[in-house]
């Protein structure tokens, strides 16, 4: 019962942001709603990570099974894109060591950011939870 609890949660945040998607005017994917309105929620505390942790572990570890049905299209379209099939690996590569680059970098600052308020004394709620 916790499973379908913590699916209909994401399902539900999920159909948020389909409804967003319809009515708001914007070239945004109906799945970027999503993902910010699941995060304001976990920011703000409004869902705990609790109250979808199993359910998100379990879609994380089925995810290649997503991307089956995009090779499949790909296989499909080769007739297609293999006229400029150097154009796509030129934009796959790029792509790939921009996010690479990008999430390094962000989690080098992630950490020294972490470092720094450690350094300068600020203990965060959780530290100072289990210290007491």
């Amino acid at each position: 019962m916790k499973y379908i609890r913590q699916f209909m949660i994401i399902l539900f945040i999920s159909f948020i942001g389909e409804m967003l998607n319809h009515y708001i005017p914007l070239p945004v994917p109906a799945s970027i709603y999503g993902i910010v309105i699941m995060f304001i929620c976990l920011l703000t505390g409004i869902i705990k990570v609790e109250h979808i942790k199993e359910a998100s572990k379990f879609l994380i570890e089925i995810m290649p099974l997503v991307f089956i049905p995009a090779a499949v299209g790909l296989i499909n379209s080769w007739g297609l894109i293999s006229s400029k099939w150097y154009m796509y690996v030129t934009v796959i590569i790029a792509t790939t060591v921009l996010v690479m680059a990008v999430s390094g970098l962000m989690t080098q600052f992630a950490i020294r950011f972490e470092d720094k308020n450690k350094k300068s004394g600020i203990v965060h709620e959780k530290e100072a939870s289990k210290n007491e």
